[in-house]
Parts: structure tokens; sequence; C-alpha cells
């Protein structure tokens, strides 16, 4: 189809003004002042918004954790996503010890496209770093995925790498094109501190958060800064939560190192008084949120340009399974909801004025398709890319409840939020999947994305 948007006013990372613009073949066509063209269809989008769709660059679908699998399906995750204005997600493909990087790749790309509603990429998640492993590194890079991702945490789980699997890493890609990204926290004061509180039969979720406060996760920031400056390689630090960290990536930043930082609406939203909560376990998420002081550094970041992206970390678990959790905080599954909250509340922070709606674009869509290597097809609105774009109602008011939201999960930590503006329409590649309110898109429509970052 093609389909004429008219009246609108376009905001992208850099500008704001009225246009109309022109979808054929899935891509934008044309941008500008009275097109002169009979479509398919038009749609009157005045009074509204129009902004490139966000690409939500960290969820976790069908992800094995704890015990269990984070809840929400690709189909269901992704149809979430759209009607949140998520227009591309990234999720992580798990190595698993012993398995092939192309293996993992295939293996979830088999099980995501089938189900997935909007487009898709991959980062992997390199828990084994064998010979053979490192013989794929470049093979994953040329197949479109050219960003991997390490943890310092989960050493009981696994998944945590070692210091120099982390440097090695980092200087591996610069030759080949690619981009580390890091959880980072201290895996064995964290490991030591959660025996001790479990011991002292302190077992509820603030706990969790005692267990890993902010100092165990700005040691770790440190450590992987200096890690990075010292190679000379860029670093993507993931779900950055604590003052300290956000201050050594300022520095960082201004000595003119290649240093990301990514952060999550939770940690902008709630602070650590939520594990004192009743139902304080279904906020928890590692790294754990943190205290005002740490928020409050986290917008600075923001404002100064120094948190490059905001994402979600989607890797929900159902009641029952934070349930486990009860009398042991340490069986909690770890993660929290939020694809389908990204863009709605980044812009209507955006609407209350605490910060630009350019400045939410760039952070949601422009900077996350530039940083991991998308830009010529997602992240903005200008000929010849994608038609992933929302129409947004600055006038609508919403209250978030989870019978509105539109994943699989039977809870929100966003229950009762309420925003100022909401998205009335997400098209995908110039298709229609959400419209007040409604999911109208179908699973098998996304595409995997491929990426280079080789410049």
């Amino acid at each position: 189809m093609t389909i004429l948007i008219k009246n609108g006013t376009i905001i992208t990372a850099i500008d704001s003004y009225q246009a109309d613009l022109l979808i054929e073949n899935q891509k934008i066509a044309m941008v500008g002042t009275n097109i002169k063209y009979d479509p398919d269809q038009i749609i009157n989008a005045e009074g509204k918004y129009i902004l490139p769709g966000a690409l939500d660059a960290h969820v976790h679908l069908e992800m094995p954790f704890g015990g269990t699998i984070s809840a929400d399906s690709y189909e269901a995750g992704t149809r979430a996503a759209a009607c949140g204005g998520v227009t591309t997600v990234f999720d992580f493909v798990m190595q698993n010890k012993g398995q092939g990087l192309m293996e993992a790749i295939k293996g979830r790309e088999e099980l995501c496209a089938p189900q997935a509603c909007v487009d898709y990429g991959f980062h992997v998640a390199i828990t084994d770093l064998s010979d053979d492993v490192i013989r794929e590194l470049e093979d994953a890079v040329e197949y479109g995925v050219p960003s991997f991702k390490t943890f310092m945490a989960y050493k009981k789980s696994g998944l945590m790498v070692d210091d120099g699997v982390l440097a090695y890493l980092l200087e591996k890609s610069k030759d080949i094109g690619a981009l580390i990204s890091v959880h980072a926290e201290n895996a064995d004061i964290t490991e030591r501190r959660v025996e001790k509180y479990l011991s002292e039969g302190k077992t509820s979720a603030w706990y969790h958060y005692k267990s890993r406060p902010e100092f165990v996760e700005a040691e770790a920031d440190k450590r992987i800064i200096h890690l990075a400056k010292s190679l000379d390689a860029p670093v993507y630090i993931v779900h950055l939560a604590n003052k300290e960290g956000m201050e050594e990536v300022t520095k960082a930043r201004d000595e003119g190192y290649e240093i990301y930082a990514e952060t999550c609406p939770h940690y902008l939203h709630f602070t650590n008084e939520v594990y004192k909560r009743d139902d304080g376990r279904n906020y928890v998420c590692s790294p754990p949120i943190k205290g005002k002081e740490s928020q409050d550094s986290l917008w600075e970041g923001i404002k100064k340009g120094d948190i490059s992206v905001i994402a979600t970390d989607h890797c929900p678990f159902q009641s029952e399974e934070k349930d486990w959790g009860i009398d042991d905080f340490s069986k909690i599954p770890n993660g929290c909801m939020g694809v389908e909250n990204l863009y709605p509340y980044m812009l209507s922070e955006a609407n209350q004025g605490r910060i630009s709606f350019n400045k939410v674009v760039e952070l949601c869509s422009t900077n996350p398709a530039q940083i991991f290597g998308c830009a010529d097809r997602k992240g903005s609105i200008v000929p010849n890319i994608d038609a992933d774009l929302v129409i947004y109602d600055p006038q609508k008011k919403f209250t978030i409840t989870q019978e509105k939201m539109h994943s699989d999960i039977d809870h929100t930590i966003w229950e009762g939020v309420e925003l100022d503006g909401y998205p009335i329409m997400t098209l995908s590649r110039g298709r229609v999947v959400y419209q007040d309110g409604e999911f109208l898109g179908e699973a098998g429509w996304g595409n995997f994305v491929k990426r280079s970052l080789k410049r």
C-alpha cells in the first residue's frame, strides 16, 4: 500500500517541523509540504506528532533464567513492542557452554522468525570463549550480528566471564568491527553478601538490593571502563543504574573515549523504596533499582548526553514465579517488563517538559540505530529508509494498567502510572500494526535486521 500521512508535526533527533510523509513499498518515499499523490490510504495526523519508531536495544524474550523462561514469547514480546511504538527489538542470544556462536544465532532465529511482529536483531551473550568460538566471532559479524554481550555477574549461573576474556574481546572487537556490551556488577561481592543476608534470616526483596547496592555496580563500571580505555576499545555498558558509574562514564567521554551507557525507564521512575513494598519482589532485577541520588544522576547524564540509549532490559516473569522468592530473595527470577512502556514513558516526560521530544527520539531511536549499525534502515525520518513510524497524541491521557498491556504477563510494575500523551498508531515498514489500543499486526511480519559496524 501507499500511505500519505498529512498535517502532522515530524519530530526527529535534531529538529521538529510541519510536513507530510509518503510511504511506498515499505519505505519512506518522500517528506515535504503539500505532497501531490493519490495514495491507497490517507492518515490525517493534524495535532499529532510523527516520530521514528523506537528501537529497544535490550530485550530478553523466551530466555532461560533462574530455573524458568522469561514469560514473553517472541510473539507476545514483539506484539507488546508494536503497541508501545517500538518497531525494532534487539534480543539476546544466550550461548550455552560448548555451543558455537552461529549455531546459537541460527537456533534463535528459527524460533523468532515465525513469531516476530516487528523487526528484530540479535546480540550474542558470550559465556564460553573456546578456540572454536574465537574463530566464529567474525562469522557472526559477517552474518549481521556485530554486537556481543559479556557478564561480570551471575558467576554461579555460569554466565560470567573473567577479566581476561573481557580484555581479549575488547581488543578483538577493534579488528572485526564489533561492539562489546557489558553487564557490570562485581559477582564475588554480590555472592558473599547474598550468603551473609540469608544466613542472618534477612530474606525479603529489600535484601536483593542490599546484596548488590551502588558500590557493587560502580566497582565493575570503573573496572570495565579502565580496561576499555587501556585497550583503546569502545564499550557499551548496559542498564547503568548508579551515580558513581554515571560519573565514570562522563569522565571517560570527556576524555574522548568511545564509551556508551544505556539506562532503563524503571531506573528513571522508581527508587529502591519499591523493595520495601509487599510486592517488592516484582521489581527485582539486576542491577537493582537504586536510590534517589543515583536516579537524579542518570537524569543529569541524559541531559548532558552521557547516557546514549534508553532501553528496557525487558525480561518479565509471571507473579507465581516471582513468588518463589517470598521467603528467599535469591530465588526471585531477576527481571521486569518494559518494552511496551519505553516510548510512552519517555515521551510523557518530554510532554511534561523534563527533556525535549528530540532528545527522546535521539535516545530511543536514532542513537541505538547508529550505535548498533542499522542507521541506513532505522531511527530517522528520511527518504529510502524503512517506514517505521509512530503517531503520538500529546493530548491523550493514559493510565497504565495490566489489562491495557499486550504481552503475556499477568502484572506490570507500571500499574497506575499516569502518562501525558500516548502513541495512537504504530507503522512497521509502512504497515499499521497498532491503532487506538488495538494490535493489528501478525506474527511472522518482522524481518531480521542485518547490521554492520565496520567503518
